[in-house]
């Protein structure tokens, strides 16, 4: 599949109707993955749930095939989820920590992420300390370098925050974190399906990430990797029979492969649709997807910073396709509602869900605008032009 946005567009649905930039909210859905979705359904409705499971075996375990390929893992090692959160949670709370144990987290860390922290750290008397960022408010692997101890239990930061453009260096940390064999968990949600992903070379032990957001899948999936040789020393911190097999009265054993993690339903509609969605990313081109996404981010903070009492957020020299910003005198929300009224979509990040961040950068709720390879440039300007009518009163 080459990159012709005027197909792209007409496979996306959405785009009729509204400018859509929350992408790292929730991504349009392409309408090879509304067909396929509606048409399990409709199976099921047809024929019954476990028949047309059974029915689309293939195609549903063919799903685990696309998520190693997507992100350079074996098929064993990685777990279908619920959601990105639930991915991460598996992964965290089958650690074992100890009092005394260390965490070391980034500053932008997500909330979900962090109150699981306090919550150990509450339990077991783990320590949470924040590594420091560098001059440009990314995370430094110097320094880093030189919190390692025998203490560290766990490296566990987000590669793209939700809060802004800032990406974080993943693959440093990753050669820091094999070189001192210490488990590195890396929350991936904005960063999958907007730019390459390969673990092996991030060194990343576990990664979790969403269906819904850059990867333009459904809500309510997500799924989680887990590098094997880790993966066999860790215990899901819930099981069911699906997991961890009832094989004799006493006793249980636990899957070998990364689906220990999992249970037993799900939705298999939605597991479907993701594993379209991300074929359907596959065809088009991760390395051409980033290059667009961040093309369009890029005009649109040179478009956002030429109007008077704009402020953009984002940090990093290089920042991802999340556009953050404030304008002079309008809160965050009642922009949002502003631009919704124009039939553009946006979303809004509040302190509370990078905590230590903003408390750090003062930061109020900002404005989240985040193209996707599908938008156009003239959806761009548009926003920039609503923007500068709001400004000026125009």
């Amino acid at each position: 599949m080459s990159f012709d946005l005027e197909r792209l567009r007409a496979e996306t649905p959405g785009v009729s109707a509204r400018i859509h930039l929350n992408n790292a909210g929730a991504g349009l859905m392409p309408a090879p993955v509304l067909d396929a979705m509606i048409g399990y359904l409709r199976r099921e409705a047809e024929i019954g749930g476990y028949e047309a499971a059974a029915e689309n075996a293939a195609r549903l375990d063919g799903v685990y095939d696309s998520v190693a390929s997507l992100i350079g893992a074996s098929r064993d090692e990685i777990a279908l989820t619920e959601n990105a959160t639930v991915a991460w949670q598996m992964a965290f709370y089958a650690l074992p920590f100890r009092p005394g144990d260390r965490i070391l987290t980034a500053r932008a860390e997500y909330a979900a992420n962090y109150v699981a922290f306090l919550q150990v750290a509450k339990r077991t008397g783990v320590k949470i300390e924040v590594i420091p960022d560098d001059a440009d408010g990314v995370l430094d692997p110097q320094a880093l370098e030189r919190m390692i101890d025998d203490r560290v239990r766990l490296i566990a930061i987000t590669w793209v925050p939700t809060n802004g453009g800032l990406v974080n260096p993943a693959a440093a940390v990753g050669r820091i974190a094999r070189a001192h064999g210490i488990p590195y968990l890396l929350d991936a949600c904005q960063a999958i399906g907007q730019m390459p992903v390969d673990v092996r070379s991030l060194g990343c032990d576990m990664l979790s990430a969403t269906g819904r957001k850059f990867l333009r899948g459904p809500r309510g999936t997500g799924f989680l990797y887990v590098r094997r040789e880790l993966m066999h020393q860790l215990e899901p911190p819930m099981i069911d029979h699906f997991g961890a097999p009832w094989v004799a009265l006493d006793r249980y054993e636990l899957r070998p492969d990364a689906r220990r993690f999992e249970t037993w339903e799900n939705n298999y509609a939605a597991r479907l649709g993701l594993g379209v969605a991300i074929d359907y990313a596959h065809a088009i081109g991760i390395e051409v997807i980033m290059e667009r996404c961040l093309s369009l981010a890029s005009q649109l903070r040179d478009a956002l910073a030429g109007i008077s009492g704009v402020k953009i957020h984002d940090l990093g020299s290089r920042p991802a396709a999340i556009v953050t910003f404030t304008v002079s005198g309008f809160e965050a929300d009642a922009v949002k509602a502003f631009l919704a009224a124009a039939a553009i979509n946006v979303s809004t990040s509040k302190p509370s869900s990078t905590l230590l961040d903003a408390t750090a950068r003062a930061l109020p709720s900002v404005v989240r605008a985040s193209p996707h390879y599908y938008n156009s440039e003239a959806e761009i300007l548009r926003l920039a032009a609503m923007v500068h009518s709001l400004v000026h009163g125009t």
